[in-house]
């Protein structure tokens, strides 16, 4: 058996991660489900033992072993040791206890001497403080994902606004014939506003720089030496490459989660705009005899399982559904947020639970939406060219040369005669 395979099988964790798996039975992930948090939490007890041996808190052989134990985390060793459930009461003190007891289980055997969860690992923090310092970290990771797949999915609408930047189409406003634009001028218009979703969750996210580490028990810094949270937010900028530094005021940081509400709002709004434009792709493309039939979309499946060659528009449905998701969590964001009472909120578990959901829908919605459908759209649908006749654009001109009544006059009385 490989080393690692024999570090995996010896079960680390100890009696508060028992009592976390006991306590809360799992409806859902488990905090192991999420890579990025498990990875991320043993980044700020690392770097926290660095900061703690300077100051004098730890021994150098503690040290040694706790930053060895946490380095074999981060990279992806011990995955079974985390059962505890994501979401648990307590505000979130029993994933810290099991990342403590897991740390402290293996340094241990790596330094030959006894390694405590709380006396050393734990040594100058607190769930309050430590918790989410990784929860801001693991946000800023995962956001990327959906970041970048709505960067992907503007890129597919400015490739079609390239390729029908000359095809004209019929434009409407409350359902009913206008004047005519470009499919260009329709594209471009989606890619803009799928670029501004992706900037807004990018922005809302920069709030998450200022992390609460050193505030220890609501803000007080009691138990944690003098620059302890500046130090190891440092630490952590090194380790992470991200721009990280002490919150100011770590009171306002533990009492107050406004900026994951932003974050679940810019989120929502991201789902929302592409939702819109689905609904709109799935309208024009409708028919192909009885409905709009500007364009046409991938027929990726049978659209009925009785009516022979019917093709349904699932990519943009699907798209329409994930939204519907992505806003009830969103609202769950919000009330966690809103939950929070005198110094610290303790929802913030749901809260990481929510935004993980979140991010994931909207990453699947933006990556299937351009590979699936956008990247195969074409304005040759069957009555493209017989809508654009109905465009209004001549009236339009009439109208400014001889005045609106005569030109609605005229207008009425061409349609009668036809």
């Amino acid at each position: 058996m490989s080393e690692r395979k024999l570090m995996s099988a010896r079960r680390l964790y100890g009696p508060q991660t028992e009592l976390g798996v006991t306590n809360f039975p799992l409806r859902g992930r488990t905090f192991g489900d999420l890579g990025a948090f498990v990875r991320n939490y043993a980044r700020v007890k690392l770097a926290a033992a660095r900061v703690n041996h300077e100051c004098g808190v730890l021994d150098v052989v503690r040290r040694d072993a706790i930053v060895a134990a946490c380095e074999e985390i981060i990279s992806g060793a011990h995955p079974d040791q985390f059962p505890t459930p994501l979401v648990h009461g307590g505000g979130g003190t029993t994933t810290n206890m099991n990342v403590n007891e897991v740390v402290a289980g293996r340094a241990s055997v790596l330094a030959g001497v006894e390694v405590h969860p709380n006396d050393h690992v734990n040594a100058s923090q607190s769930t309050n403080d430590s918790y989410p310092t990784a929860m801001s970290l693991t946000v800023r990771e995962l956001i990327g994902g959906p970041a970048s797949a709505l960067r992907e999915l503007a890129g597919a609408f400015e490739r079609k606004a390239e390729e029908f930047a000359g095809t004209r189409h019929l434009g409407r406003t409350c359902l009913q014939d206008a004047v005519a634009l470009t499919a260009g001028d329709t594209h471009r218009g989606h890619a803009g506003a799928i670029r501004r979703a992706a900037d807004g969750l990018e922005t809302a996210a920069s709030a998450l720089r200022e992390v609460p580490i050193g505030a220890t028990a609501v803000g007080t810094g009691v138990g944690a030496p003098d620059g302890f949270g500046k130090r190891v937010a440092a630490d952590l900028a090194g380790l992470t490459g991200l721009a990280i530094t002490a919150a100011p005021d770590p009171f306002d940081a533990l009492a107050h989660m406004d900026p994951y509400a932003a974050i679940a709002a810019a989120g929502s709004r991201a789902a929302i705009t592409m939702a819109k434009i689905a609904a709109d792709v799935r309208l024009l493309s409708s028919g192909p005899h009885g409905g709009l039939g500007d364009l046409t979309i991938p027929a990726v499946q049978a659209g009925s399982s009785i009516m022979p060659a019917k093709v349904n528009p699932v990519i943009p449905e699907y798209v329409m559904q994930l939204s519907y998701r992505i806003r009830g969590q969103a609202l769950t964001v919000d009330c966690a947020v809103a939950a929070g009472e005198l110094e610290l909120n303790v929802m913030e578990p749901v809260v990481v639970d929510a935004l993980t959901t979140l991010f994931d829908d909207l990453t699947a919605a933006a990556q299937t939406f351009a590979r699936r459908c956008v990247d195969g759209l074409a304005w040759d649908g069957p009555h493209r060219e017989r809508n654009l006749a109905g465009a209004l654009d001549h009236w339009v001109e009439r109208a400014a040369l001889d005045g609106h009544e005569n030109a609605t006059t005229q207008l009425r009385s061409n349609t009668a005669d036809k």
